[in-house]
């Protein structure tokens, strides 16, 4: 099976491109499973129901999250509910939404996706290396694809998560600075790993956010509302060929596509 997973999507402008290509990409990629980190999709922080219905009549299945998710408050009912987004496993215990899915395709395959955040250079959060474990034993009993998304800061963390659940899963894929890595690679046990997908956003900014508003904070440090750029947009992704059987990783490629 082929998945697609999607960078984490910046507000209006990266909907709109991602509506613009997605379906085209899905066709001729022949891609059977769509995943997306949405976290940012509404106005830049945080995602909504509306801008959520939006990714899924896009096309995208499952929609992923990380620190960001809680942004929008009036959306954590509707997050306790809707069980094809996730929100980090390893949040507390008790706090609402899910971790983890099963999803049935439809061509007849299960594949488990699984959502992580990082705890270094982030808010404190559960050892995403211990949690993880039980959730896979457990999708493991179902199906042997698994995708998870590493949403963290460091390089570090990213790459000994990839190599301790080397062979556990399918692929990991990070996400969070929004700078695409170029050290897509299959790992020796047949896991994909990526340290960072990147965005889909605009290209004159600082990840996502207008230039002038980041550049002014390094100066002055004082806090402000920060505002998604304007202008053209790329699009980031990767494209990773799975095993039906095995769950094992054969291929991984980067995408990254102007506006």
């Amino acid at each position: 099976m082929k998945v697609l997973f999607i960078g984490d999507v910046i507000g209006r402008p990266g909907r709109l491109l991602l509506k613009s290509i997605l379906q085209g990409m899905v066709d001729s990629l022949r891609i059977d499973f769509v995943i997306a980190n949405g976290e940012n999709a509404a106005g830049g922080f945080g995602i909504t129901e509306k801008t959520a219905n939006e990714l899924f009549s896009m096309g995208v299945q499952v929609i992923t999250t990380g620190n960001h998710v809680w942004d929008k408050k009036e959306t954590v009912p509707y997050l306790a509910n809707e069980d094809r987004i996730l929100r980090p496993l390893n949040f507390p215990p008790g706090v609402p939404g899910f971790g983890s899915i099963v999803y049935d395709l439809k061509n007849g395959l299960k594949a488990g996706v699984i959502n992580l955040v990082g705890r270094v250079f982030m808010n404190p959060s559960d050892c995403p290396f211990r949690a993880v474990i039980p959730e896979i034993e457990k999708i493991k009993k179902i199906t042997n694809i698994i995708i998870i998304d590493m949403h963290a800061e460091a390089t570090s963390e990213k790459q000994a998560l990839g190599y301790y659940l080397d062979g556990k899963v399918s692929a990991l894929v990070g996400t969070h600075t929004h700078v695409q890595t170029s050290d897509e690679k299959i790992l020796p046990q047949g896991t994909a790993y990526i340290t960072d997908v990147g965005m889909v956003g605009p290209v004159m900014s600082v990840i996502g956010v207008r230039v002038e508003q980041i550049v002014e904070k390094f100066l002055n440090q004082i806090p402000q509302k920060y505002e998604v750029a304007k202008g053209s947009c790329f699009f980031c992704g990767v494209v990773i060929d799975i095993d039906n059987k095995t769950g094992k990783a054969t291929n991984i490629k980067r995408l990254l596509v102007n506006e």
